[in-house]
C-alpha cells in the first residue's frame, strides 16, 4: 500500500510518520512524505500591490525563511524515514496546502497519515484547518494521530452495519496483521462497537448483537482477539467511551455511516469521534 504522510515540521507531522512504524502492516507500505511552501499565504487576496511600504521586503523574506525550513524538513524526514526502517521517499512542494496535499493524495494512495493540528493550532480538540479538509475530501482512507506513536494493539472499530463499516472491516482484514510479534504473543486486539438510541427495544438490540457478531466472525477468522461492546446510547458518544476505557490505540471507523448524504459529507458520528478522541483515529473509505 501506498501511504502519504504530510508534515510541517511540527511534532505533529513527525508523529504522523513515527505511527506508521508502529501499526503492524501486513505488507510493509511504501511511504512519501510530503512538505509543502505555501509562500502565497503570506498575502491577504486583496494584495495585488504592496499597500504598507515595506511589505514586499518581508514577503520576500519570509519566502526565503519557508524555503530554508523545508529544506531542513526534508532532511529530517529522510533521516526520521531511515530511522524508523520505513521505506519511502520525501517530496517538497509548492501551493495550496490543503489543495496541494488532495493533488498528491490522488496518485494511487491507500492512506492518507496526517497530525490533527499543526504549528498553528491552539487546542487539541480543535482540528487543524488543513487535518479537518483532508477527512472530509481525501479520496483514501485517513489516519488522523493525536498523540506520540505507541505499538498498536488494541483497536476500537466501529460497526453499524452500512457499506462503509463492512469497509473498515475488511480494510483492517486487508491491512493489519493480527499477529504481529509471532503466533506465541497474543494477538492483536479488536473491540468491535456497536451503539444506538434505541437498544432497548430488545428486537433493535438482536438486531446489533448480530452486526457485531457477524464481524467479529470474520476478524476472529483472520486471526484477531475479539471483544463485543453493544451499547446503548449515542454512537459517538459511546466509541469514544469504550476507546478510552479500554485504553485503544486506535479508533477505525467508516467515512459515513446509514443515514449519510454523500461520501465528501463525513458522517456526524465519524466526525465527533474524529473531533475529541483521545487517541488517533483512522477513517476508511
Amino acid at each position: 500500500m501506498k501511504i502519504l504522510s504530510a508534515t510541517d515540521g511540527s511534532k505533529y507531522g513527525r508523529w504522523a510518520m513515527e505511527w506508521l512504524a508502529e501499526i503492524p502492516f501486513a505488507v510493509q507500505p511504501v511511504v512519501r512524505v510530503l512538505h509543502i511552501v505555501d509562500a502565497a499565504s503570506l498575502r491577504a487576496p486583496f494584495m495585488i500591490q504592496p499597500v504598507i511600504v515595506g511589505t514586499e521586503r518581508y514577503i520576500q523574506s519570509e519566502v526565503k525563511r519557508m524555503e530554508t525550513a523545508a529544506k531542513a524538513t526534508k532532511k529530517e524526514s529522510e533521516s526520521l524515514l531511515s530511522t524508523l526502517g520505513l521505506s519511502g521517499t520525501v517530496t517538497t512542494d509548492h501551493g495550496a496546502v490543503a489543495a496541494t496535499i488532495m493533488k498528491h493524495a490522488q496518485r494511487g494512495v491507500g492512506l492518507l497519515s496526517i497530525g490533527s493540528r499543526g504549528l498553528d493550532a491552539l487546542d487539541r480538540f480543535m482540528l487543524g484547518s488543513i487535518s479537518n479538509h483532508a477527512i472530509h475530501h481525501a479520496p483514501c482512507s485517513v489516519l488522523v494521530v493525536k498523540e506520540p506513536p505507541r505499538p498498536v494493539r488494541h483497536l476500537v472499530l466501529a460497526v453499524d452495519g452500512s457499506a462503509a463499516s463492512d469497509k473498515a472491516v475488511k480494510f483492517v482484514m486487508r491491512t493489519i496483521n493480527p499477529t504481529p510479534d509471532g503466533p506465541d504473543r497474543e494477538p492483536v486486539l479488536v473491540t468491535l462497537v456497536h451503539a444506538m438510541p434505541f437498544l432497548k427495544y430488545p428486537e433493535v438490540k438482536e438486531v446489533g448483537k448480530g452486526l457485531v457478531q457477524r464481524s467479529g466472525d470474520k476478524l476472529a477468522k483472520s486471526g484477531f482477539q475479539i471483544r463485543e461492546a453493544v451499547r446503548l446510547g449515542k454512537p459517538a458518544d459511546e466509541i469514544l467511551t469504550v476507546a478510552k476505557k479500554n485504553k485503544a490505540d486506535l479508533i477505525v471507523t467508516g467515512a459515513k455511516g446509514l443515514g449519510a448524504i454523500g461520501r465528501v459529507l463525513l458522517g456526524s458520528v465519524s466526525t465527533r469521534v474524529v473531533q475529541h478522541a483521545h487517541c488517533g483515529v483512522l477513517v476508511v473509505r
